[in-house]
């Protein structure tokens, strides 16, 4: 467990926080890109570490990320006019491009130089993988961008889904690090009503993450997070490994016995809610309409939302039907007979569990087990850089986009043993070039 002063560290993600401050070090996806497809079209109301901003695609096709709040009298840009590469004011007419410079202030006299002089806050964005990311951090040590496998590939290759959940961003990477629940919340009774990806995972008739519900877990540090595996027993010798990827500073990949695979993108909007980002993809071959609409109709449904926040806030993006407002649609007499939860979706069930925990968990009344090894592990990691960052310790990693190219393991092998099982199937955790 951690103290409640351990809990707030690793939890609080505003400006001037240590773990806000680690964070925005790293390139972060903010938007996909077709929510502000359009050039010159409406702004998007963006919050991020804490930050109110607005998005727009200006006159060129290129995307601004700036403070949502007009400098003159800190009226919402998101009323703005996006016009000739810029967003206007409505207010006073005062005009911002994605630099952040007032180009425009016609509210003054024309021999004024005053626009000269007023700036607004603005960040730098890289559209990659459908997505617009933002690089939030000291404009001297903004770093090359990250080799993201998923990013790299075709667009026809990749489907990406984004929602927002109303809970803290730690306990939604750790719904993910957590490979044991799999054998209970996403537990299917009958084969024939399992999703595909499941289904794959069969051994003698039999689900290989049910066989053995307590596995072992192992985790190996690396310059971009970690990997951990998780070894279930199943007999005959043999072990079915799950090796589940960490990479800084909110990603998952999950173990996928065979393409496409799939990951996510915890993102703080603040402490209290999490921008999320789901991508599936594979390397050789564009994703067919099928393999599409099967991962749409497995993950949640998702409608586009005005989300209001806890302290009054607004944000634009998608929310699943299904949330605590309505208990999740859970369906009684389907858990009994279909699916250990009683409710459908995985990324719902997901969803039901971390914020049922709260906004922020209480950490300090946590009974952890051996499967919470990776947890205990993330915290201490993501805590630890924070900590250095407070003493001048930039993340090393940051310098190497390439370290962040690789990707999680699903296998069944012989070999008991996690590092023996990297030096025989460790290239597969190595993304494509």
């Amino acid at each position: 467990m951690l103290s409640a002063e351990e809990n707030g560290f690793l939890s609080h993600v505003g400006p001037g926080t240590p773990m806000g401050d680690l964070m925005r070090r790293f390139w972060q996806p903010i938007l996909l890109s077709e929510e502000i497809s359009e050039r010159d079209g409406a702004p998007v109301r963006v919050r991020l570490l804490g930050e109110d901003m607005v998005a727009f695609r200006d006159s060129n096709g290129d995307v601004g990320m700036i403070d949502n709040y007009c400098p003159h009298r800190r009226a919402s840009l998101f009323f703005g006019r996006n016009e000739e590469c810029g967003l206007r004011c409505v207010y006073h007419g005062w005009k911002f491009d994605i630099n952040g410079d007032c180009i425009d202030m016609p509210s003054e006299p024309a021999e004024s130089n005053f626009k000269d002089k007023v700036k607004i806050t603005a960040y730098p964005t890289q559209e990659a993988g459908d997505c617009i990311f933002v690089y939030m951090g000291p404009p001297e040590l903004k770093p090359p961008f990250p080799h993201l496998e998923w990013t790299r590939v075709p667009s026809a290759n990749r489907l990406v889904m984004r929602w927002i959940q109303d809970s803290n961003y730690m306990q939604t990477i750790e719904g993910d690090l957590d490979t044991s629940h799999v054998s209970f919340l996403h537990r299917w009774f009958y084969t024939k009503d399992r999703p595909q990806a499941v289904a794959r995972r069969i051994k003698n008739g039999k689900d290989m993450t049910v066989m053995d519900g307590s596995p072992r877990l192992h985790v190996e540090e690396t310059d971009y997070g970690f990997i951990y595996g998780s070894r279930r027993d199943i007999g005959d010798g043999e072990y079915y490994w799950r090796a589940t990827q960490f990479i800084l500073p909110a990603y998952n990949l999950i173990p996928s016995p065979s393409w496409p695979t799939t990951g996510h993108a915890w993102i703080p909007i603040d402490d209290d809610h999490t921008s999320v980002f789901s991508f599936t993809y594979q390397i050789d071959e564009a994703l067919d309409p099928t393999q599409i609409e099967g991962r749409k109709a497995s993950t949640m449904q998702m409608e586009r939302v005005k989300h209001q926040t806890v302290d009054g806030k607004i944000i634009d993006g998608y929310h699943d039907v299904r949330n605590s407002s309505n208990d999740y649609l859970i369906d009684r007499n389907y858990q009994k007979a279909v699916n250990f939860t009683g409710i459908p979706y995985g990324r719902s069930q997901d969803e039901a569990m971390t914020d049922s925990m709260g906004r922020i968990v209480d950490r300090t009344k946590e009974h952890l087990g051996t499967s919470d090894t990776a947890i205990i592990h993330a915290r201490r990691q993501l805590a630890r850089m924070a900590r250095e960052l407070q003493e001048g310790i930039e993340p090393a990693v940051l310098q190497h986009p390439e370290s962040f190219n690789v990707r999680a393991i699903d296998v069944v092998n012989t070999t008991g043993d996690f590092k023996e099982l990297l030096k025989v199937d460790g290239s597969l955790a190595k993304g494509a070039a």
